[in-house]
């Protein structure tokens, strides 16, 4: 999984929109959705470095950054995340992914 798609997986882990989470990060929705799908792979260490230091997304720095998760230090991946959703399913289908 890429950063773009780590980006995405953890906006949809919260339950937010593009909208929201650019409005959040003060990232262009447009700069965010090229992040996403994989048009701009290059993300700059300032935009992370607004994600991760995000009260929200603090709990998946490591995860973003190294793939490991320390979920006794509050250390997690998006399918851990504690807001109940189950981001191991699609929320269009209801198909189990990843």
């Amino acid at each position: 999984m890429n950063l773009g798609e780590k980006i995405r997986a953890i906006r949809e882990a919260e339950g937010l929109t593009r909208d929201e989470f650019g409005a959040l990060l003060e990232i262009p929705i447009g700069t965010l959705r090229r992040y996403e799908t994989g048009r701009i792979e290059n993300i700059g260490g300032d935009v992370l470095i607004k994600i991760v230091n995000h009260t929200n997304f603090h709990k998946y720095m490591n995860w973003l950054m190294t793939d490991k998760t320390d979920e006794g230090a509050g250390q997690i991946a998006p399918a851990l995340s504690p807001d109940g959703r189950d981001s191991t399913l699609s929320r269009r289908s209801a198909k189990k992914v990843g």
